[in-house]
């Protein structure tokens, strides 16, 4: 009896749409792993071979992960060594060295990061190395066993591989192909980069130590397999605990799927970024919309969340400005319609607004210099204006030639949506562009 209780259980609608809200929220924000990569199987066995070589046999190895970004490149690294670290060998001795060339900057940065990582802080004390090579070597020793026979197997993971390319001298990349080369302890160097043209980056002397090993992930997803994913991350498993909520959610997901203005929407976000965490962004959007008054997505809330991704950010700070920088933005594109894009400077941009206010000859818009400077100088922070390259340094501020980063049509947008715009300002902005 009490099994027939469970399985037909009716949770309140409360309680259904947190559990709702908790599935797809870890679903979408932490990036579970998925069971199996799918389309990429040859990748995976490949990868998963050449680290058990180094892990269970010792020997050492270097690949690269190509592909751009959104791939699936850190997802199939994962995939392999969740798959290689259920080896009991494997996790009994690898070591793992996380490495990103967006956080470490420069060698000397990585190499406290790596002494970090293998917890030989101790064991480096004070000591001091003459060279990289030096410490790198002595930090590879620390780490063999205690008969001195073998080492442990070492992987080194570098993240943004190709901004290790620009260190200088290309140091720490030498010294780690040259140990994975020479046979002086077993390491694994896995760099994963969205560059294709990496290897013209690397020097002779660190590309000729490199295995040329390569790795590529190219998206070849099309669209319906798009739109069923999008159905997959939307479900909820067999296990939820009320079976009809389930069912009634599942079937509504199947009926969005197949409306044409979702299909519309998809496809556009398709057709601009084929990456998966563009979409589980597009889908959480859709999920905050969610409530017990309304417990379902409905197209119009997709439509919405599509709206909001591809929101123009400089459109929408135009309505912030106050309504002085709004007259100066509008004098700009005044000046770039009448000198065809040349640049500017304040004084040119000043004369411009002062023949609006002797047209309208209203009091409400007259300001002080300093007023108007530092309104300016405000765009300019906001980088909705940008000095000329080159223009020099020395020469008076209202004189520093400026150009306008904002094109017409959002100039336009944000005079429609600008709150309570005064109508003489939205007629010479009209005028402006004609």
């Amino acid at each position: 009896m009490s099994k027939r209780k469970v399985k037909d259980a009716h949770l309140p609608m409360g309680e259904c749409i947190t559990q709702v809200q908790e599935i797809m929220r870890e679903r979408l924000c932490h990036q579970q792993l998925p069971d199996k990569p799918e389309g990429i199987e040859a990748q995976h066995k490949h990868l998963l071979e050449l680290l058990k070589r180094t892990a269970v046999h010792g020997e050492s190895n270097s690949v690269l992960i190509v592909g751009p970004r959104g791939a699936g490149k850190t997802m199939l690294l994962k995939c392999v060594l969740r798959e290689l670290l259920e080896e009991k060998e494997a996790q009994k001795n690898l070591l793992q060295v996380h490495l990103n060339g967006l956080l470490q900057t420069d060698d000397r940065i990585a190499l406290k990061e790596i002494t970090r990582q293998l917890h030989l802080e101790n064991v480096v004390g004070d000591k001091v190395f003459g060279s990289f090579a030096e410490n790198l070597a002595f930090l590879l020793e620390a780490l063999k066993k205690g008969d001195r026979s073998s080492s442990r197997p070492v992987l080194f993971i570098l993240d943004e591989f190709d901004l290790f390319a620009h260190h200088k001298n290309q140091t720490l990349l030498y010294n780690l192909f040259d140990v994975s080369q020479s046979a002086q302890a077993p390491i694994a160097v896995v760099g994963i980069t969205c560059r294709l043209d990496v290897l013209e980056l690397l020097e002779k002397r660190v590309k000729s130590r490199f295995s040329h090993r390569q790795i590529h992930l190219l998206s070849s997803l099309t669209f319906t397999k798009y739109l069923e994913r999008v159905q997959t991350q939307l479900s909820l498993p067999d296990d939820f605990p009320d079976t009809k909520f389930a069912e009634d959610w599942n079937d509504s997901i199947k009926t969005l799927c197949e409306d044409k203005s979702v299909e519309d929407v998809l496809q556009r976000h398709f057709n601009s970024s084929k990456d998966f965490r563009s979409m589980q962004m597009l889908l959480m959007l859709c999920l905050s919309r969610v409530t017990v008054a309304k417990p379902a997505i409905k197209p119009a809330d997709l439509q919405e969340a599509s709206r909001l991704c591809f929101a123009d950010a400089k459109a929408n700070m135009l309505h912030g400005l106050s309504i002085l920088e709004l007259c100066l933005i509008i004098a700009m594109k005044h000046l770039n319609d009448v000198y065809e894009g040349e640049p500017f400077n304040l004084q040119m941009v000043h004369n411009e607004f002062k023949k609006f206010l002797q047209r309208k000859s209203n009091s409400m818009y007259n300001f002080e210099q300093p007023v108007i400077m530092k309104a300016f100088e405000h765009l300019q922070q906001l980088e909705l204006i940008r000095p000329v390259d080159g223009s020099a340094a020395k020469t008076q501020r209202e004189y520093q030639l400026m150009r306008l980063m904002l094109d017409h049509s959002q100039i336009m947008e944000a005079l429609q949506k600008y709150p309570q715009c005064p109508t003489e300002v939205k007629q010479w902005g009209m005028s402006a562009f004609g």
